[in-house]
């Protein structure tokens, strides 16, 4: 059921504002009723404006190319292309390409990790309240990341470690490493500033160094390298 109330934990939202300008959102799933039961709650949530739908992954890149929405709802199993195959073609374009949120029944869905590996931005789970999801898609248009720092320990480490995969620890510094684990759980630049006393300015400045070094699309995907890796181990603090 879309929107339904739920007791599981919900992403680290509640940060960002709604903008004045309304945030353009494109929903892809192959699910008609889903798609357009989301498509009509969420066109009401305030600062939210459906711009279109896909029924699959081609249909949400030829779609999203097309219509330039802001963040694009992406569910992961789709016919013909699905929602990993289409947030690396969206992301791979020459155009400045729109943030991807991937939309889920299951917080456990090893499809998912891949996708944040492609370069998504975060997930959402489909039992989630429209408004929780609503103010997910507004948090990643400001640039934020969704993350659900329990669930994605638990993909993460369902999946064996490749050995080929690790990560030299000497590549970041000790305060990167230290960021890093913080991003892990799920906290904002101010958040990791006032943890680490010191400016959300040089935070920023300390994300960006850790994206590059890791050759991570953005925060999220860095968190996945980390628990792939060994970095951040569940359950143990840094």
């Amino acid at each position: 059921m879309i929107g339904s109330p739920s007791g599981a934990a919900g992403p680290d939202t509640g940060r960002a504002p709604v903008a004045d300008t309304p945030v353009t959102l494109l929903i892809a799933d192959d699910d008609a009723v889903t798609r357009s039961g989301l498509g009509t709650l969420l066109g009401m949530q305030p600062g939210i404006t459906v711009v279109g739908e896909a029924a699959d992954g081609v249909e949400a890149v030829e779609r999203a190319r097309r219509l330039r929405p802001d963040v694009v709802l992406m569910d992961v199993r789709m016919p013909r292309l699905d929602g990993i195959g289409a947030t690396r073609q969206l992301l791979a374009g020459p155009d400045t390409p729109p943030k991807v949120v991937v939309i889920t029944t299951f917080e456990n869905d090893g499809y998912v990790t891949a996708a944040l590996g492609a370069g998504a931005c975060g997930f959402v789970l489909k039992r989630l309240p429209v408004p929780r999801i609503a103010e997910a898609v507004r948090v990643v248009a400001a640039g934020e990341a969704i993350l659900f720092p329990a669930a994605l320990r638990r993909m993460v480490t369902a999946r064996p470690l490749d050995s080929a995969e690790a990560l030299p620890r000497a590549a970041l510094t000790v305060r990167e490493e230290e960021v890093l684990r913080l991003m892990a759980t799920g906290l904002s630049n101010p958040e990791i500033a006032r943890s680490c006393g010191v400016s959300a300015e040089t935070v920023k400045t300390h994300v960006g160094n850790v994206l590059t070094k890791l050759g991570a699309q953005n925060r999220t995907h860095a968190v996945v390298i980390a628990y792939e890796t060994g970095l951040v181990v569940p359950g143990v603090a840094g």
